[in-house]
This record gives C-alpha cells, structure tokens and sequence, in this order.
C-alpha cells in the first residue's frame, strides 16, 4: 500500500492536479482583492505539510542504505534546500498571522505578489516530488560499480574553478559577505535602486547559472534516465524559485522608479517588522541558491564517480 502510494503522489497528473489547484484556490483568495485571517491560514498550513512532510522523507532516505552511496547525499542536500525554503514559509506565515508583517512591496501589488509566490512555492515542492520517485529508484536499484575515486587535481581552469565554487567554506563566505552587503546597505532604513539592482544580479546570476548547469546535466546524463529525469525536477524546481525572484524585483523596481504610481499613499513605507524580512528573505534566498550549489556538485559526481548496472 505505501508502494502504491508513493506512485500515486509522484505522478504527473497528480502533481499537474495539485499545481492547478493551488492556483485555482489563489484565483478565489484574490477576488475580493482581499486575503481573511483564515484564507492566510489555510495557505500556510497547506505549504507547511507538504514541505515538512517532503523534508522528513527526504531526511529518512538520506539515512537509509543504498548500494549507490552518492544518492544519500543527494538526498541530505535535497533536504537542507527544503529545509530552507521550510524555514522562509514558517517565518512568512508566522509574522502575517500574528500582524508582524504590514507590506513587502507596496500595497496595491502585495495582493497579486502573494498569489504568486504561492503557486511557485508549490510548483517548486511538486518538482521536487517528481525528482524524489527517480531518486528512489537511483537508491534502490542502482548500484556502484566502481570504488569512489581519490580526488585528482584539477585538468583545466573550469574543472578548477567548480571545485573552488562547490567548496562548502567557499559558499559561506559568499552567505557571509551577503548578510555583511545586506547589513550595509540597510542601516538607513532605504534601499536605493542600485543597491536593489545588486542584490537582484547577484541572485539572478546564482538562480540561472544553477538553472543552466543542472539543465545541461540532464542532457549529460541521459543514458542514465532516472539521473536525467531526476536532474530535470530539480531544475524545474529552480526555474519556479528563479522566477520569484523575478517577479519581486520586477515589482520593487517598478516601485522604486515610481512608474504609474498617482497616489502618493500606495508607496512603500517599511515598518520595521517589514525591514527585517526584507532582510531575511534575501538572505534565506541566497542561503537556499547555495546549498543548491552543493547538490549540483553530487548530482555530477553521481554521474562522474557511479555507472547504471544494467
């Protein structure tokens, strides 16, 4: 029966099912223009239950034995990106349902900006479940036919220069050196539209690059058919985050420019409550990009290191 359902949850049509209705229950939450205590509730405890419940299978998988060790990590990443993203959502939700949380980018686009990061938010934990049915698979029935190989230095800059970037203290550096930028840029309480369109490269260069890499490694891989099939969820998965991304900044620029605004009362005034997310959601962003470097680097050593027994 868990067989069975596993099977059920991970299919096609069933994820297809859930994307539309997330995006049909956002379509009646919008109508009025408006978002109740209890539509704001019922949003966050579905986002709660389907990315919990995905982070604890992920976590139980991690652990389990496997003739394929590579896909154990892959697993542990794949968790700690949910765990992220987890982490994000319970702040969101929590700070909106306790009154915390007034405006994120202005008042007449925060209605459409929330619809929006929901529907993403669960296209990205359905591409993440698709890719789990190929994961398991990998898991179980795949196994190493080779021993893990020593590491050898590097052949040419670009083989380098994955290794410098994919390095675990590399990426804290660059968390580090986020939070430091994101420290200095708001002790006036006032980001400028340069300063947001920094933050904005930076992360679009991070989002798309991944998005590109693992996309070429899917079409790397594709004799290894669950590998491809699973590198192209996790791909997905980035491209709903990467257009997030997008489309908030897309809204704060417009906001920043001033552009079709004529009521002077419809700018965006930060709270503080409001700041400190600002804050906190960029660096969650950065954060969850990076450790996403990091299963980019095993999915290709699942590749590199590890051959299909059959």
């Amino acid at each position: 029966m868990r067989e069975h359902i596993s099977r059920v949850i991970t299919d096609e049509r069933i994820l297809i099912v859930i994307a539309g209705i997330a995006l049909f229950w956002r379509s009646l939450v919008s109508l009025d223009k408006t978002e109740t205590l209890w539509e704001c509730i019922c949003s966050g405890i579905s986002l709660f239950i389907i990315g919990w419940a995905l982070f604890a299978y992920m976590c139980s998988m991690s652990r389990k034995p496997t003739s394929w060790p590579v896909t154990n990590k892959i697993y542990h990443w794949v968790a700690i990106c949910l765990l992220v993203l987890n982490i994000y959502v319970a702040i969101y939700y929590g700070m909106r349902w306790v009154g915390l949380l007034h405006v994120e980018v202005s008042v007449l686009h925060d209605p459409i900006f929330r619809d929006v990061r929901y529907v993403l938010f669960v296209v990205f934990y359905c591409a993440i479940i698709w890719s789990a049915r190929y994961f398991r698979e990998m898991h179980e029935n795949y196994r190493s036919l080779t021993k893990e190989r020593p590491k050898k230095p590097a052949k040419s800059m670009k083989e380098f220069l994955f290794r410098v970037i994919t390095n675990e203290r590399t990426l804290i550096a660059i968390i580090a050196a986020v939070i430091l930028w994101r420290i200095v840029i708001s002790i006036d309480n006032n980001i400028a539209f340069w300063e947001s369109l920094c933050s904005c490269i930076i992360l679009l260069i991070m989002g798309w690059f991944l998005f590109g890499y693992i996309s070429a490694s899917a079409v790397k891989v594709k004799a290894t058919l669950d590998l491809a099939k699973a590198c192209y969820g996790v791909a997905l998965g980035l491209c709903a985050i990467n257009i997030y991304t997008i489309f908030y900044y897309g809204i704060r620029w417009y906001e920043l420019i001033g552009i079709g605004i004529s009521d002077v009362s419809e700018i965006y005034e930060p709270q503080l409550p409001d700041l400190v997310f600002r804050e906190l959601r960029y660096v969650m962003l950065v954060i969850f990009y990076c450790t996403a470097i990091v299963l980019a680097k095993y999915l290709e050593k699942a590749y590199e290191d590890y051959t299909v027994p059959k």
